[in-house]
């Protein structure tokens, strides 16, 4: 995603994606593109569509479509050129990933831009998001749509990177090792930031550690050093910055630590935001950022040190952070009129890991309730955790004591281990889909009530929040904005 309207210029002629692919032009191609894609559905006019082969579809199924639809030019394959050569404008390469990656490598190569990688266990795209909000307060700034950060997600966003961006921010994320790697070496980035090391995908390591250094990847892409941006209050701080020091950056730190060069010094948290009070490179910043929880403002700090680290004006950066609202699925809340009063709910339902449900049950007890309301959580199995899955998920009952929620909810399967762990008083329920979980949350919610509903994507989480919002009408959204 590109910041507003502020890149005028066409971002490809054909001759230069012709050069960057090696690839043969097919019909006549003189329109430059002015977008990339690699969705039929989504393309626009003026975009160059790539026909990949996905998972599950064949994008030169869709290339008539595309051309249809008003794409300027289509990539295909030399085995799909014979039957298109007469769908209209093509560039026929070898091999349409290698040559969606071949392009993202060409904008880079021709980029001005200071570019900043984020990855972490948790809040990467929540931290990708404000530091394309704060640096757009300072220059053109590109930015990857989504949670645009895999195989083909990396090297998109970088195809779309405009010559003339000031500023470049990239969301990498892996799963397993050596994911990082190829990925930020086409990013090659100024500043890499790690926002934290936790327990997920444990199902593909041996330990936490593993996870450290297969996060650790991202500080081998500097072009020439580079600025290490690291978890100080992380317990696998010292670890990360080993390995910062070892691929020749500098490092710099972010947290409630002593010795943080971006420090925070002092916290008033609030329903719908936080107002802080910070030490950024030696320089005091006082600045509210407009969303809520502890993990906001860590991630915030990040988000700060990172930007004046890539040459970013730091008082325009903090004043920008007000701004900030979380994206859909990431804590976006909303009021809905219920029986009995305005019904709160906090939609975390894009993903889960042990980390972020902990740091999720800790909004929500920090969440005000009128009188007569409860807080409650609903919430879905966390997947890819490995052997010691159950386990975990058991120990989500700790969190939802300490943060003194009054009733859980709990699908999935492995969601199982955490309704056999709580206390009866707090079972709201257990169901072994959230669609089935459906009947039973409704039969118990009222007004005033606030819920929280969190799970990984595979649980389906999700379209609960869609049932709630089709089931009540929207109430007054001032309740639910709230002010700092």
């Amino acid at each position: 995603m590109t910041t507003s309207s502020m890149f005028a210029e066409p971002l490809w002629t054909t001759p230069e994606l012709a050069l960057a692919t090696a690839g043969r032009v097919v019909g006549r191609a003189d329109e430059p593109a002015t977008g990339v894609s690699i969705d039929s559905r989504t393309v626009a006019r003026g975009d160059v569509f790539f026909a990949i082969k996905g998972d599950v579809h064949d994008g030169h199924k869709f290339v008539a479509d595309a051309l249809a639809r008003g794409a300027a030019l289509a990539v295909i394959d030399e085995a799909h050129a014979a039957e298109l050569k007469d769908a209209g404008a093509l560039l026929v390469v070898k091999d349409v990933l290698a040559a969606l990656v071949a392009t993202g490598v060409a904008a880079r190569a021709r980029s001005k831009a200071r570019i900043v990688a984020v990855t972490g266990s948790v809040g990467k795209t929540s931290t990708k998001e404000a530091l394309r909000l704060v640096l757009a307060e300072d220059g053109p700034t590109h930015a990857s749509a989504a949670s645009h950060n895999n195989h083909w997600g990396v090297p998109l966003t970088l195809a779309r990177l405009p010559r003339s961006a000031a500023y470049g921010v990239f969301e990498i994320g892996m799963n397993h090792a050596d994911e990082i790697r190829p990925l930020v070496k086409m990013v090659r980035p100024h500043v890499a930031a790690i926002t934290n090391v936790e327990p997920v995908h444990l199902a593909a390591f041996p330990n936490v550690e593993a996870i450290a250094d297969a996060k650790a990847e991202v500080f081998e892409g500097f072009a020439n050093g580079g600025h290490a941006v690291i978890n100080r209050d992380n317990p696998h701080y010292e670890r990360l910055k080993a390995a910062a020091t070892e691929a020749g950056a500098a490092v710099w730190s972010f947290g409630e630590h002593v010795s943080s060069d971006a420090r925070l010094d002092r916290l008033a948290m609030k329903e719908q935001g936080s107002c802080v009070a910070a030490t950024v490179l030696g320089e005091g910043v006082t600045f509210k950022i407009g969303a809520p929880g502890r993990h906001v403002v860590q991630n915030a700090l990040a988000v700060l040190l990172s930007a004046k680290l890539a040459g970013a004006d730091l008082a325009l950066a903090a004043l920008a952070l007000a701004r900030f609202a979380p994206p859909a699925g990431r804590g976006k809340r909303l009021a809905l009129s219920a029986p009995g009063g305005v019904l709160t709910v906090i939609d975390e339902s894009y993903n889960a890991n042990p980390a972020s449900m902990r740091a999720a049950l800790a909004l929500l007890g920090q969440s005000p309730v009128q009188p007569g309301g409860r807080r409650i959580a609903v919430l879905g199995d966390m997947l890819e955790l490995g052997p010691e899955s159950e386990a975990l998920h058991a120990k989500v009952a700790e969190a939802a004591a300490n943060a003194k929620i009054d009733l859980v909810f709990t699908a999935g399967p492995l969601m199982k281990a955490l309704n056999d762990a709580l206390p009866p008083a707090r079972r709201g329920g257990w169901a072994a889909t959230a669609a089935e979980l459906e009947p039973k949350l409704f039969e118990r919610l009222r007004g005033k009530d606030v819920v929280m509903i969190k799970g990984s994507n595979g649980s389906r989480m999700g379209p609960l929040v869609t049932a709630l919002r089709d089931r009540f009408a929207p109430a007054d959204e001032t309740f639910a904005a709230g002010s700092l």
